[in-house]
């Protein structure tokens, strides 16, 4: 795995002084190990750090310090990579690089481009992400909307890291919530028609049954009143399953998401396909029957009991179509399934692990990312109640007042597993204090001070087209280490399945920006008249930072690191789905 240009050096370097101590008899080792490095905890320290002489310091059965000191004298180009090799106690290998070497991360960025922090550690492994999945019996509420944006950023790291992959909706559109919805829907209708009916006790409530109900009036008047009740029932419920499939499907494009598969629940169950996986497990004595019903043998693959598939009432459970569901998944070539679920579907894990293990695939080939609740609060009040539906918020209710971009920002921010406070209010306001916020401004800032820069007829080079050995300032160094970083945050964020990394690392970027942006003076100032039409026009140009002298060369040099910055930030959101904007 790629740690960074820079760091990738570093750690050739390493491992190349290891392989020469090897080759000298001076170090055992059996196989030369992978040099990982770390950010030393204080600065002067250095640049980067090493605890691979503490690692071998067992099997080489030796001080770590003097493992260090041998790889120290082992390294080749020592002086052409590092401007301080030291080492601390008890064996920390802590190394200042060249500056010129930071500065070949700007030439890598310039050189990828929209690439920039890509790689191809996926191999070309086929993935299928399902996410969503939310039953067709209502609109989508923020719980959905968390594991929508979550489920799309793990789908957009998976690409960029050299996974092919398939993004799916499992559609739920059969069993006992599609009846609900369906005398659910038929009630609110025949209250519609002038009836008095009994509301079922656990129906579905909300204004958009009654809106549905509506609808099917609408369409088909009073046919339905002359229909035996189960035909009535059905017609609700297939009228009524058409009608929110579609607005779940309208409240996701506009949240930006498009699936490339669309998995019909039904279809398992009409093509006779979950009797056939219960006939396979049958056939090799992973089924039995007990108390009238059939039971998994999940406890055979590690679960803490074995599961019923079919109730004594001849109905299945919903263990049995998830059964065939990830099944056909595996039929499909799949290298790794990937499923995003509701934290309350925790304990749904080790029996689908028996799954896949019964049908002799390692449990780790399905892996479930878990997201937790939504607290959605107003200005730090909590919100009860939506309009819409009832008894929870919907997702399309906090686009209309936030935006997708800044939902799916805040949906992102915190690892899926915790629980999320989401402050509509906060979500709204053009300040620091707003996440999502200050990380497109970032992007909008470099963009506006281009355009400024532009009018004033100063060229905004790249960082081929610049001398770079004017960035001397240990600020303008500081953004470039963290600009290597970029690479390393986002195969950790595909690899470890987390795309709150990212949005932690943008958040840390553009909190580097800003204060450099107002601290160092980029462009050279302008006249006081261009200056004043300037600041009432476009916020880079406003500005108190203090007045160091910049030469056209030192101008250039800090356009192209901007430049740089941008593209960064860019990438980065562009993982995760939301948009870069060039005005704020």
């Amino acid at each position: 795995m790629t740690q960074g240009v820079v760091q990738d050096k570093v750690s050739a370097a390493l491992v190349g002084a290891l392989r020469l101590a090897q080759q000298r008899g001076l170090l055992k080792l059996e196989q030369l190990p992978a040099v990982n490095l770390e950010a030393p905890k204080r600065p002067e320290w250095g640049d980067v750090s090493s605890t691979v002489a503490m690692s071998l310091s067992a099997s080489e059965r030796r001080p770590p310090f003097e493992i260090a000191q041998i790889i120290i004298d082992h390294i080749e180009q020592r002086d052409a990579l590092f401007n301080r090799v030291e080492i601390a106690r008890p064996g920390f290998l802590n190394l200042t690089v060249k500056r010129q070497l930071w500065m070949e991360v700007l030439h890598e960025i310039e050189a990828q481009g929209a690439g920039y922090g890509h790689s191809q550690i996926g191999q070309g492994h086929r993935v299928l992400v399902e996410y969503v999945s939310a039953n067709p019996t209502g609109p989508l509420h923020v719980g959905h909307g968390r594991g929508a944006a979550v489920g799309q950023a793990l789908v957009r790291l998976l690409k960029a890291t050299g996974h092919e992959v398939v993004s799916e909706y499992y559609i739920n559109d059969a069993g006992r919530q599609m009846k609900l919805l369906g005398v659910s829907v038929l009630a609110r209708y025949m209250e519609f028609c002038g009836k008095t009916v009994s509301f079922p006790e656990d129906g579905y409530q909300g204004e958009y049954i009654r809106a549905v109900a509506a609808r099917v009036k609408a369409e088909n008047g009073e046919a339905l009143l002359s229909l035996p009740p189960v035909e009535a029932e059905q017609r609700s419920r297939e009228f009524a399953y058409r009608e929110l499939l579609a607005l779940i499907r309208q409240d996701l494009e506009t949240f930006g998401i498009a699936f490339e598969s669309w998995f019909s629940e039904a279809s398992l169950l009409s093509s006779g396909g979950v009797d056939q996986v219960l006939s396979e497990l049958k056939a090799r004595d992973l089924l039995f029957d007990q108390d009238g019903a059939q039971w998994f043998r999940s406890s055979a693959f590690g679960d803490e009991k074995d599961r019923v598939v079919r109730k004594q009432e001849g109905d299945y459970t919903y263990l049995a179509s998830d059964i065939a569901y990830h099944r056909d998944k595996l039929l499909r070539g799949f290298d790794m399934l990937v499923d995003v679920w509701g934290a309350d579907h925790h304990g749904y894990i080790p029996r689908m692990q028996a799954v896949v293990q019964a049908y002799g695939y390692p449990k780790e080939r399905l892996r479930v990312v878990l997201v937790q609740m939504v607290n959605l609060l107003r200005g730090g009040q909590k919100v009860e109640m939506s309009k819409r539906a009832g008894e929870f918020i919907t997702l399309r209710e906090v686009m209309d007042e936030v935006g997708a971009d800044a939902a799916k920002f805040f949906f992102l921010m915190r690892d899926s597993s915790t629980h999320l406070d989401f402050d509509l209010e906060l979500a709204k306001q053009q300040s620091q204090e707003n996440p999502v916020y200050y990380v497109q401004y970032a992007h909008a800032r470099i963009a506006s001070l281009r355009r400024v820069a532009a009018s004033r007829g100063i060229d905004c080079p790249l960082p081929s087209q610049a001398d770079l050995d004017l960035l001397q300032d240990p600020d303008e160094l500081a953004l470039i280490r963290k600009l290597s970083a970029f690479p390393v945050v986002l195969q950790a964020s595909a690899v470890e399945l987390e795309p709150h990394r990212m949005a932690y690392y943008l958040r840390e970027l553009a909190g580097m920006l800003h204060p450099f942006y107002n601290k160092h003076r980029i462009l050279p100032p302008a006249p006081e008249s261009e200056a004043a039409v300037a600041s009432s026009t476009d916020p880079a140009a406003c500005t108190s930072r203090q007045h160091e002298g910049v030469t056209p060369g030192l101008t250039a040099a800090r356009l192209a690191l901007m430049w740089s910055v941008q593209q960064v930030v860019r990438n980065g959101l562009n993982v995760l789905g939301v948009s870069a904007p060039e005005h704020m």
